[in-house]
């Protein structure tokens, strides 16, 4: 039988997400014939700290978009993993051609407009197995509107580890029809936490060994609930401090990393749209229930194998999770990076604003990257 709808056929569990992790049951093994594709920024720690942090958010929630966009074309669900600097995705053998031919296509633009290195690459599923490495999956209900994949096995970290490896990549792209990133937005300026006593953390912890991930998980789980509180209510994203960002020079990245080039027409069309319709839209009532719902719809938590999460708190909250990862740490379960920032950032994938939108959120100025850098350097 085809496999090409495993995933859309897994149950949404409603369970929380600590139950989850100690029922085995809950997962499935990734079907075979399937491939892990990985893109990543190169040197992505560098063009943080030389101010590209929206650029580089932006260009892996293309690699996404322009994967998301194939899916929904063939009637097809994937599970996909944003990770700031980088993206993974789990596609079935009918979408991995294309999906790879798009994302070459995204990389040689990367390379083109803001002279960044995209490295793009596969691995089947198969040859993962065959090296002993696992790969389970099950699909969690995080709101009635939104669901995420919960990803157990050292799987996609392998498979990060292989392409990250590989040599300088020389495939010819596809021609450039193959990529499609209708939905890309990056309209929304920083977005400060709830209160100013809150700060946005970013959040790595890899188990050390992969056949403990459940248990270790779950544990680091229920302590985040006790210290900051249910999901939504750790969530960074804080409705009344947000605003639209309409500077041309950041709609100029939008649509030059959209289209591949850039187009002063559809820039200007940009601009007008987020100036003026969008003004008068959110004061409709379609607008706010769209506000309402991207709150709901933000992805900011990430189990792909590691935890990767970004949550709100306030400094003594992170001071007493980090004692809690600082023993298990001493006791050889774990490793982990961490990194504050003072807002998080956000880039959009829109196909509609009636419950057809996700947003990917980071903390400023590299959040995910800065945490991978330190936890990187533990790994070593």
């Amino acid at each position: 039988m085809s496999s090409q709808h495993f995933y859309s056929n897994l149950a949404v569990q409603t369970t929380p997400l600590s139950t989850l992790l100690a029922d085995d049951s809950f997962f499935k093994a990734v079907p075979e014939d399937w491939h892990v594709i990985v893109t990543d920024i190169k040197n992505s720690t560098l063009a943080f700290e030389n101010g590209l942090h929206e650029t580089v958010n932006l260009i892996a929630t293309g690699s996404i978009i322009s994967t998301l966009n194939l899916a929904q074309k063939a009637g097809i669900e994937i599970p996909f993993f944003f990770g700031g600097d980088g993206a993974t995705m789990i596609v079935p053998p009918v979408l991995h051609k294309a999906a790879l031919d798009a994302l070459r296509v995204h990389r040689d633009n990367t390379l083109r407009n803001q002279d960044l290195v995209l490295r793009v690459g596969s691995v089947p599923v198969s040859a993962l197995l065959a090296e002993q490495h696992t790969l389970s999956i099950s699909r969690l209900s995080l709101s009635d509107i939104f669901s995420i994949p919960v990803v157990l096995g050292d799987g996609l970290t392998e498979a990060e580890r292989i392409i990250k490896s590989q040599s300088e990549q020389t495939e010819t792209a596809a021609k450039e029809e193959a990529l499609d990133l209708t939905g890309m937005e990056c309209r929304w300026d920083r977005i400060k936490p709830e209160t100013v006593q809150h700060e946005v953390v970013c959040l790595l912890v890899s188990a050390i060994d992969p056949d403990d991930q459940a248990p270790v998980f779950k544990q680091i789980f229920e302590a985040i609930d006790t210290i900051y509180g249910p999901y939504e209510k750790r969530n960074p994203v804080s409705l009344p401090n947000m605003s639209l960002n309409a500077s041309f020079k950041k709609l100029a990245l939008e649509t030059r990393t959209r289209l591949g080039r850039s187009n002063l027409f559809e820039t200007t069309r940009s601009w007008l749209l987020t100036t003026y319709g969008k003004w008068f839209y959110m004061k409709q009532q379609s607008g706010q229930e769209y506000m309402r719902e991207l709150v709901q719809l933000t992805d900011t938590l990430v189990i792909d194998g590691r935890i990767n999460t970004v949550i709100s708190g306030t400094g003594e909250q992170r001071q007493r999770l980090q004692s809690t990862l600082d023993e298990m740490e001493a006791a050889n379960q774990i490793l982990y990076g961490i990194y504050t920032s003072r807002e998080s950032v956000m880039s959009c994938y829109v196909q509609d604003h009636k419950s057809k939108h996700i947003h990917f959120v980071d903390g400023s100025d590299g959040g995910y990257t800065m945490a991978a850098k330190m936890l990187k350097g533990k790994l070593r």
